[in-house]
């Protein structure tokens, strides 16, 4: 459920619709900015957006359930990549819209000076668990951005992320924000929850947004923060952690992963067979 402290600030913005949204912001190459903040300062943020300020509404509804599921080598080359700050990174992962039973497979590759260019492919959701279906789009997204790591290497789910989505639109400069929510990670082992914090993160072309600059006049700073690499080094310790270590002792050191008494909601499937 979406907090009770930013559902009223929520109510007395204008609606956008996914389509006019999509169209006008879809920001597919984009630079991004991540935030972590406690909940109960997103009201103070909510109450002094632009008056332009819309928020995604679908069917009377401003808040919906995400899903992903990462996929990685048995290396964790995509994890490792992004742990030892190679230019070039990437990730793989099928995200559902919960509330909808809509599907995309999505490969993520970050480039120079912040870039990000997202790749996407219409996914069943019953096949989420699994790349096997979407194998020929990942690796020729990969190709194209001129990244070979997962040839000839099975691509496995690793870790699965599930929170609440706010999604904001600001016309000037063009940007959309998200605001999470109801934070979980687990990688089929264990689960870690962190419901007093969100991640706000600003999408634009490039300048700093309205958003930006009122969470830097309350003391914050764009944060290293990925729900994959950083929800991974915090379930596993054992694992190199240097581009987020300020973020993890900072907001998440105080909060202790629980042992999974019964199986995720997502089950894992069988790993993949090798293409090789």
């Amino acid at each position: 459920m979406i907090p009770l402290s930013i559902a009223e600030p929520l109510t007395g913005l204008a609606p956008v619709g996914l389509t006019e949204l999509v169209e006008r912001a879809a920001l597919q190459t984009r630079i991004d900015r991540k935030y972590v903040v406690a909940v109960a300062d997103l009201p103070y943020l909510l109450g002094r957006l632009p008056a332009d300020t819309r928020v995604l509404d679908i069917d009377g509804e401003r808040s919906f359930r995400y899903e992903s599921v990462y996929f990685d080598t048995p290396w964790l080359v995509s994890y490792h990549r992004a742990a030892y700050r190679r230019r070039r990174r990437f990730k793989v992962r099928t995200r559902t819209y919960l509330d909808s039973d809509r599907c995309w497979l999505e490969v993520k590759v970050s480039g120079a000076r912040g870039n990000v260019t997202k790749h996407r492919l219409p996914y069943r959701p019953q096949d989420r668990t699994t790349v096997r279906p979407g194998r020929d789009f990942v690796d020729h997204a990969l190709l194209r951005e001129a990244l070979h790591p997962s040839a000839g290497s099975p691509l496995d789910p690793v870790l699965v992320t599930g929170y609440r989505r706010v999604t904001l639109l600001l016309p000037a400069p063009l940007s959309r924000i998200t605001i999470d929510t109801g934070l979980t990670w687990h990688d089929f082992t264990h689960t870690l929850r962190t419901p007093d914090l969100a991640v706000v993160e600003t999408k634009s072309t490039a300048a700093a947004t309205p958003v930006d600059r009122l969470l830097w006049q309350r003391g914050s700073r764009p944060v290293r923060i990925s729900k994959y690499a950083t929800g991974l080094a915090a379930l596993r310790p054992d694992l190199p952690d240097a581009p987020w270590r300020r973020t993890l002792r900072r907001h998440f050191c105080a909060v202790e992963p629980a042992v999974d008494p019964t199986p995720p909601a997502t089950p894992r499937p069988e790993p993949e067979a090798s293409c090789a």
